[in-house]
């Protein structure tokens, strides 16, 4: 008889982490403790068994060890006791820091910054994603350089490479500088890209919706629900999604718009990686209004918000129109679960479900109407021979056609770009009219 063998777990333990944070009393509405819980989740996300966490009231950072000698110096009774490998600062730390804390305790010291940026790298699904994830590690690895990088050299280096008296170190500077510069080529082809396809749906006129908010919001279940298919990775996890999703959605009244899932912010948000998502956020810019999901569940819904709001002022789309979606009303509002009410709007605020679909259809409708306080007054006259247009301005506009003997007359609202080429046709078509007239009289 064969023999049997038993499968053997070739799989790495998972690192045992430890979090540490100072609280100076600077960030409105987040304490330690709660940045912690944040980080924690955060820790998870990327694969680590979190053992512990201490945090301590200080006026500032101390400058040589983040928290004070004294803490750093209990830092290693804890190691002791629950035996973590690696540490993790709840802030971005400088690398006189983490060189300290790491001579100190040796162990792998990491901060929040890293943490995303690897967290980022394990959920890049394209080319562009793992592209802009890149160029954020770069960035935030060059100050950090400990002769780490001379790896990324392939046919560069050596002899005939190195200028008089250049040490190691500064040669790999060099070597990363040049991989950045590289990288931010690419990720500007990307944006010019995406600028591309922007320009396709403007000539399409179709109104473009971008999705933003908190990490873990529910932004893509939100956009399924919306579709009426999974066409977004929707996971109960932070920074699920990272690539940007674009889908057709009706919003009723026969109108139709392009909504666009991207990716999610969170407390403390590298900047590093705001930089280098920069093409991708762009899609925010271009939106023509915003939903902003938030988790009417979670308590601290009020601090995300602002940390949204922060991120878009940072893009310069902070003032764009928007309406705010407070999902997971299923755990916190019994209408949601039953359907015993329909959802109320309030203040440009729709209480919705994406997992039940309550509210949904009042969703629409607020985006819809959104849309459509956006648009202009028209009263124009068209010759039949623009159904094309006809056909748009039914789709992309709250109006009243008059069918005549020789032409259209079109009244009513529609999107501003739409006016414009109404006019633009209106235009030629009235001075046809009078060449026709003159000729005639003539």
């Amino acid at each position: 008889m064969p023999k049997t063998y038993d499968l053997i777990d070739l799989a790495p333990p998972a690192e045992k982490a430890f979090l540490v944070a100072v609280d100076t009393g600077a960030e409105d509405g987040w304490s330690a403790q709660e940045s912690l819980s944040e980080l924690a989740n955060l820790a998870v996300t990327a694969g680590a068994d979190v053992v512990g966490a201490e945090w301590q009231n200080r006026r500032h950072v101390d400058p040589n060890w983040y928290v004070g000698k004294g803490k750093a110096e209990e830092l290693l009774a804890a190691k002791r006791e629950t035996g973590f490998d690696t540490l993790i600062a709840d802030d971005e730390l400088s690398p006189s820091q983490q060189r300290a804390l790491e001579e100190l305790l040796n162990v792998k010291v990491i901060d929040r910054s890293r943490l995303i940026l690897d967290i980022f790298a394990l959920h890049a699904q394209t080319h562009e994603g793992r592209l802009q994830v890149e160029l954020a590690q770069l960035e935030y690895q060059l100050p950090r350089l400990t002769r780490l990088w001379t790896h990324l050299s392939r046919t560069g280096g050596g002899i005939g490479t190195r200028g008089p008296g250049e040490s190691q170190l500064e040669t790999d500077r060099r070597i990363i500088r040049t991989r950045i510069s590289k990288m931010k080529e690419r990720v500007e082809q990307v944006r010019q890209q995406r600028a591309t396809a922007a320009r396709g749906r403007d000539r399409r006129l179709w109104p473009t919706v971008g999705i933003v908010g908190y990490t873990n919001a529910g932004k893509s279940t939100l956009l399924n629900a919306l579709v009426g298919s999974e066409v977004a990775r929707a996971e109960d996890m932070l920074f699920a999604t990272l690539d940007p999703t674009s889908r057709q959605v009706r919003l009723g009244d026969g109108q139709t718009a392009i909504v666009t899932d991207t990716v999610g912010f969170i407390h403390k948000l590298p900047h590093q990686l705001v930089d280098a998502f920069r093409a991708t956020l762009e899609e925010v810019n271009r939106a023509d209004v915003l939903i902003e999901v938030v988790d009417a569940a979670d308590p601290h819904h009020d601090e995300h918000r602002a940390t949204v709001q922060a991120v878009l002022d940072e893009l310069g789309a902070g003032d764009k129109p928007r309406v705010v979606a407070l999902n997971k009303a299923d755990l916190v509002e019994r209408a949601a679960l039953d359907g015993s009410a329909p959802a109320p709007a309030i203040g440009g605020a729709v209480l919705v479900s994406a997992l039940t679909g309550f509210g949904l259809n009042t969703l629409r409708a607020e985006i819809a109407a959104v849309l459509a306080s956006l648009w202009t007054d028209v009263d124009v006259i068209l010759p039949y021979t623009a159904g094309e247009l006809l056909a748009r301005v039914r789709e992309r506009g709250t109006v009243d056609i008059d069918y005549r003997e020789r032409d259209v007359r079109i009244t009513g609202r529609i999107a501003p770009a739409l006016a414009g080429e109404l006019e633009a046709i209106a235009e030629r078509w009235q001075e046809a009219l009078l060449a026709d007239a003159s000729a005639t009289s003539a």
